[in-house]
């Protein structure tokens, strides 16, 4: 149906310009949608048959109120007409139900503002002999010629909410150098049996568009968090870091608090802020799982080397012991430390608990060693513009014999210059496992501040000499999530618009690649 519409619309334009050119749509068809006078003009133009060029223009329409004012006049009209013809004045309660409530509680003191009725106690009295409604007079120009001549007019009739402003599109349509009264049909494929007929002698065949587009190819998209990831993986392969294997999102209060030396009291571990699992409630002590990789994933085929077995109830009853008592030079925090508290399973709050169970490993054959991950993790936070119950964390752990904090700030600096981060700054910091511990402030071009880009720090003896590590190996950690940068770098203001059932599926396929140290 539509597609008859066009070809009747074609033959009308071909017709008009015959004795008119150029011509204007808004004239020729005042009732035909732009929509359809475009799709006419421009299969008419691929065939050089007419030329046009678009005119926008806006256009000042009556709202329903507006029209009613039009046709029966003013609010302030009605009521001077009503006060003018009551003998010996009108009551105020009185005129509601002469002119309505509306135009009684506009107009009266509209009428007032003119001059046209005063008030004599609780009567309204007329003020004048005569009127002019003005606003009845304006309105009505509008109606007629969807303009008027003075815009401080047409101003204030939008901000009373009587007239609204509409984009109307029009076209300047002339005759095109193959101009012809009526639209020859063209061929769109040589047939044999034109061969055959000598019919394509005279046939007019339609000519290809070799400027045309083709059809968009669906396909697949990377994340924005994906390639930002993959960047990160890079400059840690770079290096020599190895990968942990993350495929835990459930983890026992021990290893994601209690081997970390993180108390029983701590506040991260309400429920409030974590989210604990209601079925089954509690997990075995720890024990070597063979069904989970024992290695980190980039080390997997790699040859393997002596090590002594782990022993895990020692390590279990060391953990509690440096609790409750005190080990290792430390005097522990001094509660009675409870086991139940310990197996409770929890969605992992960080990545750290991996890392301790990678360090844990380590233990087994002591030597220098560099991990990383990069996974989900589940914090119970409000859901606002920039926290959500579930992110990424980018983590680091570097073990060697004889490190110090100098070496942690040096390398914070060479790990963060690879990602275009320059100049940082470093602020001391409190966490319950390392000491010292230090904030990561970068210098945000952008913003204009500066920003909190990660944390760092230093393992404590409490949690690392638990798990039989020699006690001059130290270990750095740090940590940042992965969604600050990927929003910094997309210019994403919203991390619902990043992660989550909001993200616009277009924003994902037409996102650019990622070069952490690029601007």
């Amino acid at each position: 149906m539509a597609q008859g519409l066009a070809q009747d619309l074609t033959s009308q334009i071909l017709s008009e310009l015959s004795t008119t050119s150029p011509l204007l749509s808004a004239d020729v068809f005042p009732s035909v949608p732009s929509t359809t006078v475009k799709s006419s003009l421009d299969r008419l133009g691929s065939r050089e048959m007419v030329t046009y060029e678009t005119i926008d223009r806006e256009e000042a329409v009556l709202t329903p109120e507006a029209e009613g004012i039009a046709k029966e006049g003013s609010h302030e009209a009605k009521v001077f007409e009503a006060v003018q013809q009551a003998v010996g004045g009108l009551k105020i309660g009185d005129l509601p139900g002469i002119v309505g409530k509306e135009s009684a509680k506009v107009g009266q003191g509209k009428a007032f503002k003119e001059g046209w009725i005063k008030k004599d106690k609780d009567t309204l009295r007329p003020n004048t002999d005569s009127i002019t409604d003005t606003t009845r007079e304006q309105l009505q120009t509008i109606q007629q010629t969807r303009t008027y001549p003075d815009p401080k007019v047409v101003a204030d009739l939008r901000k009373r909410k009587l007239v609204n402003m509409q984009k109307v599109i029009s076209f300047k349509v002339s005759k095109g150098p193959k101009y012809a009264a009526e639209l020859v049909k063209e061929e769109t494929d040589l047939t044999a049996d034109m061969l055959a007929s000598g019919a394509w002698k005279t046939a007019t065949f339609k000519p290809y568009n070799f400027k045309a587009r083709g059809a968009i190819t669906p396909s697949g998209a990377l994340h924005p968090l994906n390639k930002v990831r993959h960047e990160f993986r890079q400059i840690f392969f770079e290096m020599g870091f190895e990968e942990m294997p993350t495929n835990r999102y459930v983890e026992t209060g021990f290893w994601n608090f209690d081997a970390l030396f993180v108390p029983q009291q701590h506040p991260a571990r309400d429920l409030q802020d974590t989210f604990y699992i209601s079925d089954p409630l509690y997990a075995d002590k720890p024990r070597a799982d063979p069904s989970i990789s024992q290695t980190p994933i980039t080390q997997a085929n790699a040859p393997k080397q002596e090590s002594k077995s782990l022993d895990y109830e020692t390590y279990w009853n060391s953990v509690r012991e440096v609790h409750e008592n005190g080990k290792y030079g430390s005097i522990g925090y001094r509660y009675p430390w409870a086991e139940k508290e310990s197996l409770r399973l929890v969605l992992r709050t960080h990545t750290t608990a991996i890392s301790t169970y990678m360090l844990h490993k380590l233990a087994a054959n002591p030597r220098p060693a560099r991990y990383f991950s990069i996974d989900r993790v589940f914090r119970n936070e409000t859901v606002d513009a920039t926290h959500l119950a579930e992110f990424h964390q980018v983590e680091g752990v570097i073990a060697d014999f004889g490190l110090n904090l100098g070496g942690l700030i040096g390398f914070m600096e060479t790990f963060f210059a690879k990602m275009g981060v320059l100049g940082l700054r470093f602020k001391p910091a409190y966490n319950p496992y390392t000491e010292p511990s230090l904030e990561i402030f970068g210098w945000h071009q952008g913003l204009g501040k500066w920003v909190e880009i990660g944390n760092s720090g230093m393992f404590r003896p409490e949690m690392l000499e638990p798990m039989g590590l020699p006690r001059d190996m130290k270990v750095y950690g740090w940590g940042l999530s992965l969604e600050r940068p990927t929003m910094i770098k997309y210019g994403v203001k919203n991390i619902r618009e990043l992660l989550g059932h909001k993200v616009d599926l277009n924003f994902i396929e037409s996102n650019p690649a990622v070069r952490l140290e690029k601007e």
